[in-house]
Protein backbone atom coordinates (compact mmCIF):
# COMPACT_ATOMS: atom_id res chain seq x y z
CA UNK A 1 0.00 0.00 0.00
CA UNK A 2 1.34 3.43 -0.93
CA UNK A 3 0.58 6.70 0.84
CA UNK A 4 2.05 10.15 0.48
CA UNK A 5 3.90 12.30 2.97
CA UNK A 6 4.46 16.04 2.69
CA UNK A 7 7.69 17.38 4.10
CA UNK A 8 10.38 19.79 3.18
CA UNK A 9 14.08 19.52 3.70
CA UNK A 10 15.67 21.61 6.41
CA UNK A 11 16.66 24.87 4.87
CA UNK A 12 18.16 28.24 5.60
CA UNK A 13 15.61 31.03 5.47
CA UNK A 14 16.18 33.83 2.98
CA UNK A 15 17.35 37.05 4.64
CA UNK A 16 14.52 38.84 6.44
CA UNK A 17 12.03 35.98 6.10
CA UNK A 18 10.25 34.47 9.13
CA UNK A 19 9.08 30.92 9.83
CA UNK A 20 5.50 30.02 10.65
CA UNK A 21 4.31 31.34 13.97
CA UNK A 22 1.02 31.16 15.78
CA UNK A 23 0.66 34.91 15.87
CA UNK A 24 -0.82 37.14 13.20
CA UNK A 25 1.54 38.18 10.42
CA UNK A 26 3.22 41.49 11.26
CA UNK A 27 2.78 44.38 8.82
CA UNK A 28 5.71 44.78 6.45
CA UNK A 29 7.42 41.47 7.30
CA UNK A 30 8.35 38.66 4.92
CA UNK A 31 7.12 35.12 5.56
CA UNK A 32 7.56 31.72 4.01
CA UNK A 33 4.17 30.59 2.70
CA UNK A 34 2.85 27.73 0.63
CA UNK A 35 0.40 27.34 -2.26
CA UNK A 36 -1.08 23.93 -3.10
CA UNK A 37 -1.94 23.18 -6.71
CA UNK A 38 -1.73 20.57 -9.48
CA UNK A 39 1.45 19.72 -11.37
CA UNK A 40 0.11 21.39 -14.53
CA UNK A 41 -0.87 24.59 -12.71
CA UNK A 42 2.48 24.66 -10.87
CA UNK A 43 4.27 24.51 -14.22
CA UNK A 44 2.27 27.52 -15.45
CA UNK A 45 2.89 29.46 -12.20
CA UNK A 46 6.61 28.75 -12.37
CA UNK A 47 6.68 29.99 -15.97
CA UNK A 48 4.52 33.11 -15.59
CA UNK A 49 4.13 33.84 -11.88
CA UNK A 50 1.02 33.93 -9.76
CA UNK A 51 -2.25 35.51 -10.90
CA UNK A 52 -5.13 36.62 -8.70
CA UNK A 53 -8.03 34.23 -8.40
CA UNK A 54 -11.28 35.78 -9.58
CA UNK A 55 -12.99 35.15 -6.23
CA UNK A 56 -12.84 33.10 -3.07
CA UNK A 57 -13.66 33.25 0.63
CA UNK A 58 -11.70 36.53 0.89
CA UNK A 59 -12.44 37.79 -2.62
CA UNK A 60 -9.87 38.03 -5.43
CA UNK A 61 -6.21 37.43 -4.63
CA UNK A 62 -3.55 34.73 -4.33
CA UNK A 63 -4.44 32.19 -1.65
CA UNK A 64 -1.55 30.94 0.48
CA UNK A 65 -0.87 29.61 3.95
CA UNK A 66 2.09 29.73 6.30
CA UNK A 67 1.11 26.14 7.13
CA UNK A 68 2.48 23.43 4.80
CA UNK A 69 -0.19 21.01 6.05
CA UNK A 70 -2.94 23.39 4.91
CA UNK A 71 -1.42 23.97 1.46
CA UNK A 72 -0.75 20.26 0.88
CA UNK A 73 -4.51 19.58 1.02
CA UNK A 74 -5.12 21.54 -2.19
CA UNK A 75 -6.64 21.04 -4.60
CA UNK A 76 -9.15 19.24 -2.40
CA UNK A 77 -10.29 15.82 -3.68
CA UNK A 78 -7.42 15.68 -6.17
CA UNK A 79 -5.00 12.70 -6.31
CA UNK A 80 -1.97 13.23 -4.07
CA UNK A 81 0.32 12.03 -6.86
CA UNK A 82 -0.65 15.06 -9.00
CA UNK A 83 -0.33 17.68 -6.25
CA UNK A 84 2.52 20.17 -5.82
CA UNK A 85 3.11 22.80 -3.15
CA UNK A 86 4.89 25.96 -4.23
CA UNK A 87 7.00 27.45 -1.46
CA UNK A 88 7.21 31.24 -1.59
CA UNK A 89 8.46 34.29 0.28
CA UNK A 90 5.80 36.97 0.75
CA UNK A 91 6.11 40.58 1.83
CA UNK A 92 2.69 40.83 3.49
CA UNK A 93 2.52 44.65 3.55
CA UNK A 94 -0.49 45.82 5.58
CA UNK A 95 -2.43 42.90 7.06
CA UNK A 96 -6.07 42.75 8.12
CA UNK A 97 -7.41 39.96 10.33
CA UNK A 98 -10.62 38.40 9.03
CA UNK A 99 -11.68 36.23 11.96
CA UNK A 100 -15.34 35.43 11.29
CA UNK A 101 -17.76 34.75 8.46
CA UNK A 102 -19.56 37.89 7.24
CA UNK A 103 -16.76 40.14 8.54
CA UNK A 104 -17.55 43.61 7.15
CA UNK A 105 -14.27 43.65 5.17
CA UNK A 106 -14.21 39.93 4.22
CA UNK A 107 -14.15 40.63 0.48
CA UNK A 108 -13.40 44.37 0.41
CA UNK A 109 -10.13 44.61 2.40
CA UNK A 110 -8.22 45.77 -0.71
CA UNK A 111 -10.80 48.32 -1.89
CA UNK A 112 -10.40 51.94 -0.74
CA UNK A 113 -14.13 52.60 -1.31
CA UNK A 114 -14.75 50.67 1.91
CA UNK A 115 -12.02 52.18 4.12
CA UNK A 116 -8.36 51.46 4.71
CA UNK A 117 -6.57 49.40 2.06
CA UNK A 118 -4.73 46.21 3.03
CA UNK A 119 -2.25 44.08 1.09
CA UNK A 120 -2.98 40.76 2.81
CA UNK A 121 -6.03 39.30 4.53
CA UNK A 122 -5.27 36.73 7.24
CA UNK A 123 -7.68 34.12 8.60
CA UNK A 124 -6.39 32.92 11.99
CA UNK A 125 -6.35 29.21 12.83
CA UNK A 126 -9.34 27.90 14.74
CA UNK A 127 -11.60 30.91 14.12
CA UNK A 128 -14.33 28.94 12.30
CA UNK A 129 -13.75 30.42 8.85
CA UNK A 130 -12.33 27.24 7.28
CA UNK A 131 -13.32 23.61 7.99
CA UNK A 132 -9.69 22.54 8.56
CA UNK A 133 -9.22 25.09 11.32
CA UNK A 134 -5.84 26.02 9.77
CA UNK A 135 -4.71 29.54 8.90
CA UNK A 136 -5.08 31.06 5.46
CA UNK A 137 -3.75 34.18 3.77
CA UNK A 138 -4.91 36.05 0.68
CA UNK A 139 -2.40 38.39 -0.98
CA UNK A 140 -3.87 41.04 -3.28
CA UNK A 141 -0.80 41.84 -5.41
CA UNK A 142 1.07 38.84 -6.88
CA UNK A 143 4.24 40.97 -7.18
CA UNK A 144 4.61 40.64 -3.36
CA UNK A 145 5.24 36.92 -3.86
CA UNK A 146 8.66 35.43 -4.70
CA UNK A 147 8.76 31.75 -5.67
CA UNK A 148 11.42 29.80 -3.76
CA UNK A 149 10.89 26.17 -4.84
CA UNK A 150 8.36 23.37 -5.18
CA UNK A 151 7.63 20.54 -2.79
CA UNK A 152 6.24 17.25 -4.07
CA UNK A 153 4.72 14.52 -1.93
CA UNK A 154 6.93 11.55 -1.21
CA UNK A 155 5.53 8.11 -1.75
CA UNK A 156 5.80 6.10 1.46
CA UNK A 157 5.50 2.34 1.31
CA UNK A 158 3.89 0.70 4.30
CA UNK A 159 4.20 -3.02 4.92
CA UNK A 160 6.62 -5.58 6.25
CA UNK A 161 10.23 -4.54 6.60
CA UNK A 162 13.24 -5.96 8.42
CA UNK A 163 12.22 -4.45 11.75
CA UNK A 164 8.50 -5.24 11.56
CA UNK A 165 5.48 -3.37 10.28
CA UNK A 166 5.51 0.36 9.67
Amino acid sequence: MSQYQWAEEDFTLPEGVCRLGLLAPVDGRKYVMYHGTTKASAKAILASGFCQSKDGMLGPGVYLSRDLEKASRYPINHPESDKVVIKVSVNVGRVIVINRQYHPRQKTWHDRRYGDVYDTAWVPPGCGMVPSGLEEDCVWDPSRIKILCTIQPRSVQYGYCGRGYM
